[in-house]
């Protein structure tokens, strides 16, 4: 029997660059996991926790990457959002930016912003002047397009390894998708440290059915 080739459009299009992409943790982690995300959307806003909670069990089995995917036609403020996170990136704060928008979805004007990046520390005249000229909304469309091409089409939408995530993304459902690409890098690679096969067992452990 042949074997089935994946649709492009369940694949990511656009590889990962350490270069221009925004990444949390090791390079060498044995799953990547992309988010096309929108700082307005509210479902992003619930995957944003589900995903802190991930990092904290998984450690650095996982590696995380941020994509823009600002639904502007409903989020009004999304895509200004992800120039503002952009801005921060620039000057080495992309993450806590992240973060801080997540956490505050309900306060995304400008004003806010501008605020936020006060709080951060950040050079505030250059982010105010980068965020009004629209210096980073090149790169936020990037993304966006990116994402099209890969079949995205709505916010959050996981990638696992560089294939789409179809399924729901609560907490089990998300370490019940990761699992198995774990096992597949241990194989490949000669099997895990220990304490790779510690956390291995721990999500083992979670899943098992109830008697």
């Amino acid at each position: 029997m042949p074997r089935q080739m994946m649709s492009p459009s369940t694949m990511l299009t656009l590889p990962i660059s350490e270069d221009r992409d925004h990444i949390l943790g090791p390079p060498n982690a044995p799953v990547t996991l992309v988010e096309y995300g929108d700082f307005e959307c509210p479902y992003c806003g619930q995957a944003y926790w589900v995903l802190k909670e991930l990092e904290a069990q998984m450690g650095d089995q996982t590696r995380m990457v941020f994509r823009h995917f600002p639904l502007t036609q409903i989020h009004p403020h999304a895509g200004r959002a992800a120039e503002a996170a952009e801005a921060a990136g620039a000057q080495g704060r992309f993450w806590e930016m992240h973060d801080m928008l997540y956490e505050n979805q309900d306060a995304l004007d400008d004003y806010d912003l501008v605020g936020y990046a006060q709080a951060l520390g950040l050079d505030v005249r250059r982010f105010r002047a980068e965020l009004l000229t629209g210096v980073y909304a090149p790169r936020v469309r990037e993304d966006f397009l990116s994402g099209i091409r890969s079949g995205v089409n709505g916010t959050p939408t996981f990638f696992i390894n560089g294939r789409r995530h179809d399924g729901p993304w609560d907490l089990d459902s998300l370490m019940a998708a990761i699992e198995p690409e774990i096992m597949k890098r241990s194989v490949k690679g000669g099997g895990r440290t220990g304490e790779q096969r510690t956390k291995a067992r721990k999500i083992q452990v979670r899943q098992a059915p109830e008697r």
